[in-house]
């Protein structure tokens, strides 16, 4: 059984873009081109290096120099310089030759006035004569120009220059001023819109096992001290129980759990506490540890321990000053655990499972290559001049390499054709292509999202080029839409065919997560504080990726409560066993004689298994063999992609939706808030009435053998009684034989009245008439 087709809409689309590497095809040469995933688009770049004996046009005799390079209608200028001469920019200008609709190149130097600029002298270059540029070859050297004037009257000083075209392949295309982005003003701006690629920080998980302390000094020596560690690391705070041992020579042994990114920036701190009031706690002592000097663990022996001393802080005429004359003692166990992975994103579409610590990592078994082609049909997402209007750009992000491309200003149909590559050390790993909407470019506002892919790179077939275009899906309070789509190619490389499958026998992560498993609230708590991390640190970077962008890629709301999410879930419970009640219905069918010749069949094929059994197990293996051989036929051929069906989203409820985009407090009236509480309650409700028919069937076999009910013990003890002995004295075999003979009677013998067994079952006694 199928289920219907997506609508149009939300489908994925097979594309046949004009690249390098056909799309379907195997590849014979793996490295035959560095960017044969995207088309190749053409640039005349233009290098201004420098100039040297320039001409000074004020009364002092110097100059402001700077260089504006034109072509048609697209200008573009250097920084000035104030009273130089000799000026160095360095600077690289590319313009897109589809845009291209000149004959000549016009490279002008200007002396910078208040009213209006002064030429110094120019130089011209006819596109016909420009030369050709193909990396790997050299970059063009540059070379000294004599400059002319306006009536082509040779002027003094001569300006360095490199003129060629090329490709997006070159190595001065990230960094290039792009006409592309004309528009966009001042140094600031043009970086902001540059393609980038960053690095998740290296994130360790810090464990710190607080044992005891000793010689503790309570200012109030005449009750019985309630002690406990408070641990703060940057913005986490956490802490111990109080201590069952109420003296000054308390006993915790337990263990607390931070996550810290290199460089660590800041220390931990610890202080010993003491509970004097309902609101109120007192200070016994502190300690600052720099974590660069903590041990780093790789495995699972244990850590020494370590005694730290307790400054106490005595407050003396309204200043805090160190009270030094006896230390208390704190007893620790402090290590980095590196033989974790940090999680950062959510284990069911991670993108790297790999412990923190290098010398634990495995040899990589591929290399997956993604070319972000372009985005077709973009909705406008901000308004500009009167209209709308899409700044977009595309972020990738695999294991700790995140890339940005840059931005198309102003076009719904961007055309970005980046190549980016990483390294694959499980093959069971998710990518995440998202694209945003600048919010620097007219406003500096937020960057909004435009929606995101995922592939799962498991589903691929190596050394095979998928070239598709997906859909962007993003839920509003409205329902479900579509922003537009995205054109990828995708090529994953395999390196080494034994590893990637002797992959599949090692567990998931590594193998400090079963050694020392940490508990699921550990782990939520502790994948939030990572993903705050990675957003700040993310956020700092030149230029930076925005939190709302890290956030959105890393799932960061992905753990709240969803009414759609919730159905979509049941439904995905329900498919699975979908094939089971299949089984059973195509079972009771047999067992009622609806197909006669069917029920026969079935009748030698049990009598044969009983009469043979050691054909049992071979014949079940068999049979899934077969099944696997004719599902082949069937096999996805296009990579998975956002499912609106399974997701629920097209038929979810405006309310459901406006309550799942809601924010956290909530941000609604009190009257919509009630509301959706008293629907959670009836929801609650009905699980909390299936949780409980649950536990009395569970109830019911423990009082089997329990005597709660001793009628029906007894008569459960003496049918295991007689059922040993008549086991005993007759083969199995034939105990099996008349048992399937029985459930398959014919339906003359049977009647509708519930079984023996089953009545005998639901008398017996469950614990929910005991329960308040």
């Amino acid at each position: 059984m199928q289920k219907p087709p997506q609508a149009v809409d939300f489908a994925l689309k097979e594309t046949s873009p004009k690249i390098g590497a056909g799309a379907g095809a195997v590849t014979g040469d793996k490295l035959s081109c560095t960017y044969d995933l995207v088309e190749q688009m053409q640039y005349l770049y233009v290098r201004v290096v420098k100039a040297k004996e320039l001409p000074g046009k004020d009364v002092t005799g110097s100059c402001d120099p700077y260089v504006e390079v034109k072509l048609g209608n697209y200008k573009g200028a250097t920084k000035h310089f104030e009273k130089k001469n000799n000026p160095e920019w360095n600077q690289v200008f590319a313009f897109s030759k589809e845009r291209i609709q000149a004959s000549v190149l016009e490279v002008v130097v200007k002396d910078k006035d208040l009213v209006l600029d002064d030429l110094i002298g120019r130089v011209m270059f006819d596109l016909n004569e420009i030369p050709k540029r193909v990396p790997p070859d050299s970059p063009l050297a540059p070379q000294w120009y004599r400059m002319d004037d306006r009536k082509a009257v040779r002027v003094k000083g001569e300006l360095m220059l490199a003129v060629w075209m090329g490709t997006q392949a070159d190595e001065a295309f990230p960094d290039a001023w792009h006409s592309d982005a004309a528009t966009v003003v001042g140094s600031e701006g043009v970086t902001n819109i540059r393609s980038k690629v960053y690095l998740s920080p290296k994130l360790w998980y810090v464990r710190v096992n607080v044992i005891e302390a000793q010689d503790l000094l309570p200012g109030d020596k005449s009750r019985f001290p309630e002690v406990f560690v408070k641990a703060i690391l940057g913005n986490q705070a956490l802490r111990t129980r109080i201590s069952q041992i109420k003296t000054i020579n308390p006993l915790w042994n337990e263990d607390l759990m931070f996550v810290v990114a290199e460089p660590f920036e800041e220390p931990l701190i610890l202080t010993v506490e003491d509970r004097v009031g309902s609101n109120k706690d007192e200070v016994l002592g502190k300690c600052l540890i720099p974590l660069q000097k903590v041990q780093r663990r790789l495995d699972h022996k244990p850590v020494n321990t370590r005694w730290f001393n307790l400054e106490k802080h005595v407050s003396v005429e309204g200043e805090q000053k160190k009270d030094t004359k006896f230390a208390s003692r704190i007893h620790l166990r402090i290590c980095l655990e590196g033989g974790y992975h940090v999680l950062d994103e959510s284990t069911h579409h991670s993108s790297d499972l790999r412990p923190t610590a290098k010398q634990l990592w495995k040899s990589s078994i591929g290399i997956l290559e993604v070319g972000v082609l372009s985005a077709h049909g973009l909705m406008p997402m901000k308004t500009r001049d009167g209209r709308g209007t899409t700044d977009a750009y595309c972020v990738a992000k695999y294991g700790q390499k995140w890339v940005r491309t840059r931005t198309i200003v102003d076009s719904s149909v961007p055309k970005w054709n980046e190549q980016y590559t990483w390294e694959v050390f499980d093959i069971c790993t998710v990518i995440t292509v998202g694209v945003f909407d600048n919010g620097h470019i007219g406003g500096g506002g937020k960057d909004s999202r435009i929606g995101k892919v995922r592939i799962r790179l498991s589903t691929l077939e190596a050394d095979r080029v998928y070239t598709h275009s997906y859909p962007l899906l993003v839920l509003h309070s409205s329902g479900v839409k579509k922003t537009g789509e995205v054109q990828l190619a995708v090529r994953f490389t395999c390196l080494s065919l034994i590893n990637m499958m002797h992959m599949y026998s090692h567990p998931l992560l590594p193998k400090m997560h079963y050694i020392h498993p940490l508990s699921v609230i550990q782990l939520d708590s502790l994948r939030h504080q990572a993903m705050q991390i990675v957003a700040f640190r993310l956020n700092r970077a030149e230029p930076p990726l925005k939190k709302e962008v890290v956030e959105y890629m890393l799932d960061v709301d992905s753990h709240m409560w969803s009414m759609r999410r919730s159905k979509a879930n049941f439904f995905r419970i329900m498919g699975v066993l979908g094939g089971l009640i299949s089984v059973g219905k195509w079972f009771d069918q047999i067992c009622n004689w609806k197909n006669p010749l069917t029920t026969i069949l079935i009748h030698i094929l049990f009598i044969i298994l009983i009469l043979y059994p050691e054909l049992i197990l071979p014949t079940v293996f068999l049979y899934l063999f077969l099944i696997g051989l004719w599902n082949f036929r069937w096999r996805p051929r296009h990579p998975p992609h956002m499912d609106t069906r399974l997701s629920h989203a097209e038929a979810a409820h405006p309310d459901e939706l406006d309550e799942e985009l809601d924010t956290f407090p909530t941000s609604r009236g009190s009257d919509m808030v009630r509301m959706r509480y008293d629907r959670l309650r009836s929801i609650g409700g009905r699980v909390q009435t299936v949780i409980g028919d649950l536990a009395s069937q569970g109830e019911r076999f423990q009082s089997l053998l329990s005597w709660r009910d001793p009628r029906a013990t007894t008569l459960f003890v003496a049918f295991c009684l007689i059922a040993a002995i008549v086991l005993y004295v007759t083969p199995i075999q034939v105990i099996a034989l008349l048992l399937g003979l029985y459930v398959l009677r014919h339906p003359r013998f049977r009647h509708k009245l519930p079984s023996v067994p089953l009545n005998f079952f639901r008398r017996l006694p469950a614990r929910s008439d005991i329960m308040l």
